[in-house]
């Protein structure tokens, strides 16, 4: 089993990552930290925690994070994800209480923890699929948690359009200061990073007829709930299948032979009008005379999912919530 620690701003494909995490039997699921985003954070933590017990693992620590990016005031996407932030399905509330440590605290025990051991195999992969504001605080504030960490694999970022704006996505133009001190935290401290963006975010997909099988189930167990979530982006979007979103990132450190990846040089930035918040990845052919850049090759590297099985992932999750 890969242990795996997922930050996330739950939001209806937040949730659909989190069953995957939380029931596929590859994965050991340490715990989940939360940070504004989708929904302000008191709403993520109140969601992560419903999807937990529907889930039954009551057993996986859920801590609160940062309300807020880093410079900027808060924004949310109740426009895409329900007035409640995880569609609106009325669900009944979670009698879970979250653990009463902040999430870089979380995190920071959780891994240093991990790097005791010695063991490799218990090193963790870090799955943010939200702003990443608490990664920031953690790498920049505990900067020896890194000992812990197998890799980081967040979902964020793009090598073509954007969605929160023609050049940017949502998660890393929430808070682009925090991605930029990511990126360049892991490369000093030597983590392995993969960024899942939206080149790939949106192939993987569920059918209307698929979430209504999976509704059919009942019992307020998880194929139901991974059924509404479906539905609801299906009905709000009138569309007849919808993106499982996040829970590709998840997928990807179950079945990264999916994903094809491109290690590139990224920047973020962190200035322009039209363009702040984009990830820009150098795909040029650096053998050529650069001397007219002023900035150079960017320092930090990643690895970029450009390309995916959809249907694959797609099964993967289905097989997953359904069973």
């Amino acid at each position: 089993m890969t242990p795996v620690i997922l930050d996330v701003d739950t939001g209806v494909d937040d949730a659909c990552a989190l069953l995957l995490a939380a029931l596929h039997p590859a994965l050991d699921l340490r715990a989940v930290t939360c940070v504004g985003g989708n929904a302000p954070v008191d709403e993520v933590v109140r969601n992560t925690l419903l999807v937990l017990e529907v889930a039954g693992r009551a057993d996986v620590p859920v801590a609160r994070g940062a309300s807020r990016p880093l410079l900027e005031p808060a924004r949310n996407a109740r426009h895409v994800h329900g007035g409640d932030g995880m569609g609106d399905l009325g669900w009944p509330a979670s009698a879970l209480a979250p653990d009463p440590r902040h999430a870089v605290e979380l995190l920071r025990d959780l891994l240093a923890e991990a790097a005791a051991t010695g063991d490799p195999a218990q090193l963790v992969t870090l799955v943010p699929t939200a702003p990443l504001t608490n990664i920031a605080l953690l790498l920049r504030t505990h900067p020896e948690a890194a000992r812990g960490l197998r890799e980081i694999v967040f979902m964020g970022g793009a090598a073509q359009v954007g969605n929160a704006t023609a050049s940017a996505e949502f998660n890393v133009f929430h808070d682009p200061e925090a991605a930029a001190i990511v990126l360049d935290a892991a490369r000093e401290l030597g983590v392995p990073v993969t960024m899942y963006g939206l080149d790939v975010f949106y192939e993987p997909v569920v059918t209307a007829t698929q979430a209504a099988e999976l509704v059919a189930r009942g019992g307020r167990g998880p194929a139901e709930l991974a059924g509404r979530l479906v539905a609801f982006q299906c009905e709000r979007f009138a569309t007849d299948e919808a993106t499982i979103g996040d829970a590709g990132a998840v997928a990807a450190v179950i079945a990264p032979d999916l994903l094809r990846c491109e290690e590139l040089p990224i920047r973020v930035e962190l200035g322009g009008a039209w363009s702040r918040g984009r990830t820009v990845l150098d795909r040029r052919d650096w053998s050529g005379d650069l001397a007219h850049d002023p900035h150079g090759v960017a320092p930090q590297r990643v690895r970029v999912a450009l390309g995916v099985d959809g249907p694959g992932y797609a099964a993967l999750w289905l097989d997953t919530v359904g069973a």
